[in-house]
């Protein structure tokens, strides 16, 4: 598994300084079932806004 995973999206809950992702774990999804052909069909759906 990844030892780092970074993220850009400073609004998410899992944005730690640096661009580290603190999450747990990481849920990456396709926009077309079970294979994308490039990144724009991917989402990260362990995102989740700060409040």
């Amino acid at each position: 598994m990844a030892q780092d995973v970074l993220c850009e999206v400073k609004n998410c809950k899992y944005w730690a300084e640096g661009n580290k992702c603190s999450a747990d774990a990481i849920y990456v999804v396709s926009h077309h079932g079970k294979k994308a052909s490039n990144q724009e069909e991917t989402d990260c759906q362990t995102f989740e806004p700060q409040h």
